[in-house]
Parts: C-alpha cells; sequence; structure tokens
C-alpha cells in the first residue's frame, strides 16, 4: 500500500507537469496538487519563485507540504519533533533519489538557465518532469515514513478520458 501511495503521487507529479494529458501546472504548484493542497501561494515558486533566482519550486513546495501535514496548527505553537525528522529525512531523501548530479545547486536557473531562451523546450520540459516527479515521490515516502495519511486521488481529466 505505501509503495502505490509512492508511486502515485510519482505518476501524478509527473502528469500535472508534464502537460500531455492535462495542461501543464508549474512545479510549485503540481506539487501541492498532487498532496490536493489549494495551490494560489505556491504560483510564487514556478521557475524559481518567478525570477529564476529562487531554489527550485518542486523542493520548496515538498517543503511546504510536510509543513502543511506535520507542522503546528497554532501559530505560536513550537517546532514539532515530527516536522524536524520529515524534514531531515526529506533533504537527504530528495538529494539521494534525483538523477546523480542532477541538483548540485537547486536555484531553478542554475540548471535550466541555460535553457531560458527555449523555456518551453523538450529537454528543460523533461528535466523538470523528471525532478517534479522525483520531488512528489519523495514527499510521498516521507509521509509514508513519518506514519502520516494521506490520499493519492487521480487527476478526474485524466481518469474521465481513460475510461
Amino acid at each position: 500500500m505505501h509503495v502505490d501511495l509512492i508511486q502515485q503521487a510519482r505518476e501524478k507529479g509527473h502528469i500535472l507537469y508534464e502537460g500531455k494529458l492535462v495542461p501543464h501546472y508549474s512545479c510549485g504548484i503540481c506539487i501541492a496538487e498532487t498532496f490536493e493542497l489549494p495551490t494560489r501561494a505556491f504560483q510564487a515558486l514556478r521557475k524559481g519563485g518567478v525570477t529564476g533566482d529562487g531554489e527550485c519550486g518542486a523542493i520548496v513546495a515538498g517543503r511546504l507540504v510536510l509543513g502543511y501535514f506535520l507542522g503546528d496548527p497554532d501559530p505560536a505553537g513550537p517546532l514539532r519533533p515530527r516536522l524536524l525528522e520529515a524534514m531531515e529525512y526529506y533533504e537527504t531523501l530528495w538529494k539521494a533519489q534525483t538523477e546523480p548530479g542532477q541538483v548540485d545547486d537547486i536555484r531553478c536557473n542554475a540548471p535550466v538557465g541555460h535553457l531560458a531562451g527555449d523555456f518551453w523546450g523538450e529537454e528543460r520540459m523533461g528535466y523538470c518532469t523528471l525532478l517534479a516527479s522525483q520531488i512528489a515521490g519523495c514527499v510521498a515516502q516521507t509521509l509514508v515514513k513519518s506514519s502520516t495519511e494521506f490520499e493519492i486521488s487521480p487527476i478526474s481529466r485524466v481518469s474521465a478520458e481513460s475510461s
């Protein structure tokens, strides 16, 4: 069951970012949508904080999703040990599970900046689609490890078309 959730998260992240079966969702938004969180604030993560100089939106979105599930609902509450453990695990996990050398520098423009003139090109889209998929899986794996209940629902537009 847990392996299924992780694989489902990877697949959903891939479909949402790739933009072939549904319209393209930017990196942060695709991670939020994978875990069915409101996406509006995640728009600020697209293309490295909109400027390209910020950290990868998918990686940052993963941190925010973990905060959503594991953070203290009291804004003045202390850091929960479960959140700290999950963040440490997530940081180690995404670094280990992304393609070797894929994200040495996680500022958006570092790995894809040379493709800025062709932002919608196949090479850049392929790179970021793979990364978004990997990050979605890492977030799911971290939630599973922390015994957090969550679901990965099918994408309704894809499900309806394939039936």
